[in-house]
């Protein structure tokens, strides 16, 4: 595949949460991001594929302001310089930090104060997230007295406490248990039903085929592909399962070229024209059709076809560290 970008819509009747085009990166002469191009629409749950290494953080850091890129625009809500809009973002950075002596209640107020929440309003509001998140018990416990899991919640919850209309999530899901990522993929899918943009770095392709309307898959610096979920998945053909009664037969020459025989079943890409004219063609010839199934491709054959298998394998490595 070509190394520029592949952009496929989402829905462009929804005005733009984020617009990229060309963000170009490099430190002390290494090159980061090239020219990447990103458009999230508002009230999109969007992902940053990629593996660790591959220009996420530096992606997500440009967009929101951080730092500048050394080419190209990225605007926020229509905005050139994202920090003239900062009360309406929240960011959780992958480098979690608060006070280990602060009260949870207490850092959830600072965050919001941060966005130019009043501190009194930031202590109300922070009370009734911990209460919605059942974590009212913990609200006057120091952060070191809290689990990890815990303590990220409360940082995440003083990410969202002065109601932004962006959050951005910088590897939410590291370091979370199987509970907690559920209760994490749940808070997600709400603010998205509130209208909330939400756009999420991962190497951790389920989360982003469970949660996300639409992904830019970053490999090396470069985003070969930027568009929804869905058209990533159909780039690869689906494939059918087909089992028979009869062992052969003429019928067979109506299986398409890539057709392949593994014990008891056919397994073959859905051809162009459907399944319907091949079902003809196999009842006429007496196949004795026992079972067709269609599957299509899920998101990690959709990134391996457009990230390349080195990409891949290096997700995979990210995910199994993660795991241990």
């Amino acid at each position: 595949m070509s190394a520029s970008n592949v952009s496929a819509p989402i829905n462009e009747d929804r005005p733009l949460a984020i617009e990229a085009r060309g963000l170009v990166k490099s430190f002390d002469g290494t090159m980061a991001v090239q020219g990447i191009d990103i458009s999230v629409p508002e009230g999109a749950i969007y992902g940053v594929l990629g593996p660790n290494g591959a220009g996420k953080t530096t992606t997500l850091r440009m967009l929101l302001g951080i730092i500048d890129p050394d080419q190209g625009v990225r605007r926020v809500f229509g905005h050139d310089r994202p920090h003239d809009i900062g009360r309406l973002i929240g960011y959780l950075p992958e480098e979690r930090g608060l006070y280990p002596a602060m009260k949870a209640i207490e850092a959830i107020a600072f965050m919001g104060a941060l966005r130019g929440l009043p501190l009194a309003e930031g202590r109300k509001r922070g009370l009734e997230l911990l209460e919605k998140h059942d974590l009212a018990h913990a609200a006057d416990r120091t952060i070191r007295q809290l689990s990890k899991g815990m303590a990220q919640t409360v940082q995440l919850l003083g990410t969202l406490v002065h109601r932004p209309r962006l959050v951005v999530l910088d590897e939410p899901f590291s370091g979370l248990d199987a509970i907690n990522q559920g209760k994490l993929e749940t808070m997600i899918r709400a603010l998205a039903d509130e209208g909330v943009t939400v756009i999420f770095s991962t190497h951790v392709i389920h989360h982003a085929e469970r949660l996300c309307e639409g992904v830019a898959i970053i490999a090396g610096g470069k985003v070969p592909y930027a568009g929804s979920v869905e058209t990533a998945r159909d780039r690869i053909p689906a494939q059918v399962r087909l089992e028979t009664r009869a062992r052969d037969g003429a019928w067979t020459a109506a299986l398409p070229e890539d057709a392949r025989r593994e014990g008891d079943f056919f397994y073959f890409s859905l051809p162009e024209t459907g399944v319907e004219p091949l079902l003809k063609q196999l009842i006429e010839g007496d196949a004795g059709i026992l079972s067709l199934s269609i599957e299509r491709a899920g998101l990690h054959d959709a990134f391996v076809a457009i990230a390349g298998e080195a990409a891949a394998r290096q997700l995979e490595a990210d995910q199994a560290g993660a795991s241990s």
